[in-house]
C-alpha cells in the first residue's frame, strides 16, 4: 500500500473511531455510574483516538464501576499504554509487592487502582513464595528495583501457629516478632513503607464455637493475633490493609476458593482481587499523602429530608420515624469522620439563615456549626460553591469529595469541577451510611490528636481568611494573629504528626524527601541530627504540629535535610522565625555556615526563592536554569548562610523553645548565635 492508501486507510479507521466514541459517549449519557465494561469501551476508544488524558479518566473510572476482573485487567493494559503519554500524575512511586501465595493478579491491578489515586506506580512482583528470601538477599529483584512502598502478602499458611498451645500468649508475641523482624529487615534494606496486609480468620475451624472458648486454640491465637500485629505495626509505622473487615463485607465464601487455592495457590478469590487492589491503593496513597481530606454535605436530601426552604424547619425529616432516623445516623456517621480527621463542609443551595438556624435549634441534628470548618449556603451553583470552600481552605480540588442526593448536581459538579470526587448517594436514606463507607480514599497513614482537630483548626483557617480581609495591612493582620510558636519534644506522641507530614507536604517542602516513621525515630536519637517540630497557634485556634526541620551537622556545617511546613499556616512568617532556630542549632553545635537545598517538584515551585529571601547565597557549581537560585543540572541548587551576623525572624509570632534549648523571642529580627 502507497502513501495515499495508507493516509486513506487511516482517515477511514480514524472517522471509524470517532463514530464509535460519539456512540460510547451516547450511551454513557444518562447514566450516572456507567458499566465497567462501558468505561473501558470508552477508555479504549479514546487511546485509539490519541486522547490519553481521556483514555486515563475513563481508566479510572473502571476502578469506581465494581469490580468485575476482566475489565480492570484490560483496562490496566489500556492505562500502560497510555499512561507515557499523558503528563505526570501528581505523585509517582514503586511499588513491591512480595507475597507467598500467587499475587500475579494484584500486581497487575494496582497501577490501575493507583492511578484512580493520582499516583504512577511501577510495580515489582516478589517470585512465588520468595517474598522472606527477597529481602534477605542483597542481589535480589527486590533490592535492584529500590522501591518506594513494599506490600507484605502474607497467606493463612504463613501464621506459624499451632493448632493448640499451653502458651497461647507467648506463641502468639513470637509470631508478632517474627513479623516485625520482617518489617524492619524491609526498610533496612530498602528504606521503603511497609503496608501488610492481614489474613481473615478462616471461618473453617474443627472446634466449632468451641473454639472461641477453648484458651489454647488456634482460633482464639489468631484472633489475638490480629490485635497484637496492628499494635506492633502502630509503633513501627507500618500500615496495614484490614483484610478481615474486606472479608466480611463480601462473606468468606467469596473471599477465598478452596479450589483456586488448591490449583493456583490463589488465596484470594478472583473476584475480590478488584476491590482488595482498590483497598491496598488507597492505603498506599494515603502513605504517599494522596487520601482525601474534605467531606461536603449537601443539605436537603443529604443530611435532613425534605426541602428546608420548602417544608420549612417543622417539615424536615431529621431524628424521627425511619427517614429521620435514616438522615441522623447519616449525621452521626460524617461525625465519626470528622473525628478522625476528615474535614466537614457544607455545600447547598439555600437560604443561610434558616440553615444556621436549622443547625443551632432542630432537636433532631447531630451536626452542629462547630464541626462544620466552612459552611456554604446560597444560589450559586455547586462547582463555584467548592472552588470556594476549596479556596478558603487552602486545599486542592482533588481534596474534595462530595456527597448529594440530586444526580443532576453530582453530574454538574463532575463535568465543571472534575477533580472533586462525587458519592454516588443510593435513593434510600438508609443506604447512606454505607455508601459512605464503601469510599475507601479517606485513609489516612495515622490518626494523630492533630487530625482530631483539623475541622477546628481548618474552620479557624477561615476565620483568619476573613480577618485579612478586614486588615488595614499585611503588618496588622500579622500582629492581630496573636500567634505563638512552639517547639516541642519529638517523643512518640509527636513522631507520627510529624511521619505524617513528612509523608505528605508538597507545597512548602524544599527538598521532598519522604522519610518513614522508624526512619525518622532514628534520626531523632543521632547525635549528628536534630529534628525539630514547630506548633503555631493563634488567637483563633491552636494548629498543632505544622512545621519540620531536618537538620544534619557535616563538619562545620548544618544542612537542611527536610524543610516543610503544612499548607494551613504558609503566609504567616512562620518560616522565618524557624531559620531562627536553625541558625540557634547552628550555633550550639559550632558550625560556622548553614546550608540548604532547593529539590524542584512540580507543587512545590511556592519555596523556589526561599533561601535567596532569607539571605542564604547560592553556592557550589552546576549551569544556572530557570528560577532563583538557578538549580543545578541535576535540578537541585544548594544555597548557603554564614551563621555570624546572620538575621532571622520578622517579629510577629512569639516562639518559645519547649525542649531543652531556650529561643528568644524576635522582636524585630534575631541574630545568628554567633552573630
Amino acid at each position: 500500500m502507497g502513501d495515499d492508501g495508507a493516509r486513506s486507510a487511516r482517515a477511514a479507521l480514524d472517522d471509524g473511531v470517532a463514530r464509535a466514541l460519539d456512540l460510547a459517549l451516547d450511551e454513557a449519557r444518562g447514566q450516572e455510574q456507567p458499566p465497567a465494561r462501558l468505561c473501558l469501551r470508552l477508555a479504549r476508544l479514546h487511546a485509539d483516538a490519541g486522547d490519553a488524558a481521556g483514555a486515563l479518566r475513563w481508566c479510572a473510572a473502571v476502578v469506581d464501576a465494581g469490580e468485575d476482573l476482566a475489565s480492570w485487567t484490560a483496562a490496566s493494559a489500556v492505562l500502560a499504554r497510555v499512561l507515557p503519554e499523558v503528563g505526570p500524575l501528581p505523585r509517582s512511586a514503586r511499588v513491591a509487592v512480595l507475597g507467598s501465595s500467587t499475587t500475579s493478579q494484584l500486581a497487575a491491578l494496582l497501577p490501575l487502582a493507583l492511578a484512580r489515586a493520582g499516583v504512577a506506580a511501577e510495580v515489582y512482583e516478589s517470585g512465588y513464595g520468595q517474598y522472606q528470601q527477597e529481602v534477605l538477599d542483597p542481589t535480589s529483584g527486590l533490592h535492584r528495583f529500590g522501591p518506594d512502598v513494599v506490600v507484605v502478602v502474607p497467606d493463612e499458611t504463613q501464621l506459624h501457629l499451632p493448632e493448640h498451645s499451653d502458651e497461647p500468649v507467648a506463641a502468639v508475641d513470637a509470631e508478632v516478632e517474627r513479623w516485625s523482624r520482617l518489617w524492619h529487615r524491609v526498610r533496612a534494606a530498602t528504606g521503603a513503607r511497609v503496608v501488610q496486609l492481614t489474613v481473615p480468620v478462616p471461618v473453617d475451624q474443627a472446634l466449632g464455637h468451641l473454639g472461641l472458648r477453648v484458651a489454647g486454640s488456634r482460633y482464639r491465637m489468631r484472633l489475638l493475633l490480629d490485635l497484637r500485629l496492628a499494635d506492633a505495626a502502630a509503633q513501627a509505622g507500618v500500615a496495614l490493609v484490614d483484610c478481615g473487615r474486606l472479608a466480611a463485607r463480601v462473606g468468606a465464601d467469596r473471599w477465598s476458593d478452596a479450589r483456586l487455592w488448591h490449583v493456583a495457590k490463589q488465596a484470594v478469590g478472583l473476584s475480590v482481587v478488584p476491590l482488595l487492589a482498590r483497598h491496598v491503593a488507597a492505603v498506599v496513597a494515603a502513605e504517599l499523602g494522596r487520601g482525601r481530606k474534605c467531606l461536603v454535605l449537601d443539605l436537603d436530601g443529604t443530611v435532613w429530608g425534605g426541602v428546608l426552604g420548602e417544608d420549612g424547619l417543622g417539615g424536615i425529616a431529621l431524628g424521627d420515624g425511619p427517614a429521620g432516623e435514616a438522615f441522623a445516623a447519616f449525621q452521626e456517621y460524617a461525625l465519626a469522620l470528622e473525628a478522625r480527621g476528615v474535614v466537614l463542609a457544607v455545600c447547598s443551595k439555600n437560604d443561610e439563615e434558616l440553615v444556621r438556624e436549622a443547625f443551632r435549634v432542630h432537636p433532631g441534628m447531630r451536626l452542629t456549626l462547630e464541626r462544620i470548618a466552612v459552611l456554604s449556603a446560597g444560589w450559586d451553583d455547586k462547582p463555584a460553591q467548592l472552588r470556594r470552600i476549596a479556596q478558603v481552605l487552602g486545599l486542592g480540588l482533588d481534596a474534595l469529595v462530595l456527597v448529594d442526593d440530586n444526580p443532576v448536581e453530582r453530574e454538574a459538579v463532575r463535568q465543571l469541577v472534575p477533580e472533586v470526587d462525587v458519592v454516588c448517594l443510593p435513593p434510600d436514606p438508609a443506604d447512606y451510611v454505607r455508601a459512605l463507607a464503601d469510599y475507601p480514599w479517606f485513609e489516612a497513614p495515622a490518626l494523630t490528636q492533630d487530625d482530631r482537630r483539623r475541622t477546628e483548626q481548618y474552620r479557624a483557617r477561615a476565620e483568619v481568611a476573613a480577618l485579612q480581609e478586614s486588615a488595614s495591612s499585611l503588618d496588622d493582620f500579622y500582629r492581630s494573629l496573636v500567634m505563638a510558636a512552639r517547639v516541642v519534644e519529638v517523643d512518640d506522641l509527636v513522631l507520627p504528626r510529624v511521619a505524617q507530614l513528612v509523608g505528605k507536604t508538597n507545597q512548602f517542602n524544599l527538598t521532598g524527601r519522604r522519610r518513614g516513621l522508624a526512619e525518622l525515630r532514628a534520626l531523632a536519637g543521632d547525635p549528628a541530627w536534630e529534628v525539630l517540630a514547630v506548633r503555631l497557634s493563634d488567637r483563633f485556634t491552636d494548629h498543632g504540629v505544622v512545621g519540620v526541620l531536618l537538620l544534619e551537622q557535616r563538619g562545620g556545617a548544618l544542612h537542611v535535610d527536610t524543610w516543610l511546613m503544612s499548607c494551613r499556616v504558609i503566609g504567616r512568617t512562620l518560616e522565618d522565625e524557624m531559620l531562627g532556630l536553625v541558625l540557634a542549632a547552628a550555633g550550639e553545635r559550632g558550625c560556622d555556615e548553614v546550608v540548604g537545598s532547593y529539590v524542584p517538584s512540580r507543587r512545590n515551585g511556592l519555596v523556589a526563592g526561599l533561601y535567596e529571601r532569607l539571605g542564604f547565597s547560592r553556592a557550589g557549581a552546576g549551569a544556572p536554569g530557570p528560577g532563583p537560585g538557578g538549580p543545578a543540572q541535576d535540578g537541585t541548587a544548594r544555597w548557603v548562610l554564614r551563621v555570624a551576623g546572620a538575621r532571622a525572624g520578622r517579629g510577629f509570632i512569639e516562639v518559645q523553645d519547649e525542649r531543652r534549648r531556650p529561643v528568644r523571642a524576635g522582636a524585630g529580627g534575631r541574630e545568628g548565635a554567633h552573630g
